[in-house]
């Protein structure tokens, strides 16, 4: 048997490849921040490697720095998270791969949403582990709920994603608990993917699957908010029965995460940075969101994260050859929504908003222009 062969590519990196042959071609299809991270982290990384600081660490992590990811977790969401807890990983990539081989064995079965995250399938499968697509829509808000989740069976782990990818919805406080409840009522180990926190732009909170339980799997890391794609570093916060198994899978695969990326970590918590970083993106989204609805339909605005999953089934019901179509005929590039799933995605496209609004407005005059002359 093949455990590779249900592994599918991305096809936004086709996508990519062509863009980047392109001298002005505008970028709506790559999801990583644009912004360089705080100076102070560049500087905590500089003195790392200027003073040869880059060993293998301990396999959980440096931790100091899995102390200041606790003090987070008591600062945004008022929560104790014991240090001992944390597991620092290479990337969330790492921390997905160590979340589900501690959780299922070789056929048991994952659940996720559809569309969602093309990751975890494609982990899942390396894994020897069934996937169960969950079909959510804007009925509700793309988010898996307890009655949508009861009509899959001897399902042993269910991951949700708030903020999500691509949709940029979040999870409400209601559906956690309940979902939640029912994972634990089922025997269910609930897995939340929480990289996109503090990425929110709205009134409403999101809220940590760890506020509601200690024995869930929490997901997060530097990519995102933190503006440290690169840094290859992750974090998983683990229920106590979970902590050495994960010990020892990380040992096994990856040693111990980047030491100089920990190190410039260490610096990463800066607040003030933080919060000027998000009302730029906030910017970003409200502009884009604008221009678009009126272009396309979008079924749910975007709460979170930097994406708008538009509809754009008045145009076509083929979203890789219309994302063609725009790159060819504009140079915009954009992601086909079938890299998400395979529930209604060939209707859609996914925008991120992870330009300066100079460089995305000049690929929305460029959609208007020929969608406008296309008719």
């Amino acid at each position: 048997m093949d455990r590779l062969a249900d592994v599918t590519p991305f096809i936004v990196m086709d996508i990519v490849k062509k863009a980047n042959q392109m001298d002005d071609a505008i970028h709506f299809e790559v999801g990583q921040p644009d912004i360089k991270p705080s100076e102070k982290v560049i500087k905590a990384m500089g003195e790392a490697v200027y003073k040869g600081n880059f060993p293998y660490t301990e396999s959980m992590g440096i931790l100091p720095l899995r102390q200041k990811i606790s003090d987070h977790y008591k600062r945004k969401y008022g929560i104790d998270v014991s240090p001992e807890r944390i597991l620092l990983t290479t990337g969330t990539s790492g921390a997905f791969l160590i979340a589900y081989s501690i959780a299922l064995n070789a056929g048991e079965k994952l659940a996720f949403s559809d569309p969602g995250y093309p990751c975890y399938k494609n982990f899942a499968h390396i894994l020897d582990i069934i996937t169960e697509t969950v079909d959510v829509n804007a009925d509700t808000d793309y988010q898996i709920t307890p009655d949508l989740l009861e009509q899959k069976h001897d399902i042993k782990a269910v991951q949700i994603s708030s903020p999500a990818n691509p949709t940029g919805n979040i999870y409400s406080k209601s559906n956690i608990l309940n979902m939640i409840n029912y994972c634990k009522t089922n025997n269910i180990t609930l897995i939340s993917d929480e990289i996109y926190h503090g990425l929110v732009y709205s009134d409403t909170k999101e809220n940590s699957a760890l506020e509601f339980s200690d024995d869930v799997i929490v997901i997060n890391g530097f990519s995102k908010y933190f503006c440290l794609p690169g840094a290859r570093l992750g974090w998983m916060i683990l229920p106590e029965k979970y902590i050495r198994r994960a010990e020892i899978v990380m040992q096994n695969l990856f040693i111990a995460a980047p030491a100089i990326s920990q190190y410039g970590a260490m610096e990463a918590f800066d607040y003030n940075f933080l919060e000027q970083y998000k009302n730029e993106y906030k910017k970003r989204r409200d502009f884009l969101y604008n221009e678009l609805k009126d272009i396309f339909r979008i079924d749910t605005a975007p709460v979170g994260a930097f994406y708008i999953w538009a509809d754009i089934s008045k145009y076509s019901h083929d979203c890789y050859s219309f994302a063609e179509e725009l790159l060819e005929k504009t140079g915009v590039a954009v992601t086909p929504g079938t890299d998400f799933g395979k529930n209604n995605t060939n209707n859609y496209i996914r925008f991120a908003y992870t330009r300066n609004i100079e460089h995305m407005k000049e690929g929305v005059k460029r959609i208007k222009s020929y969608l406008k002359s296309r008719k």
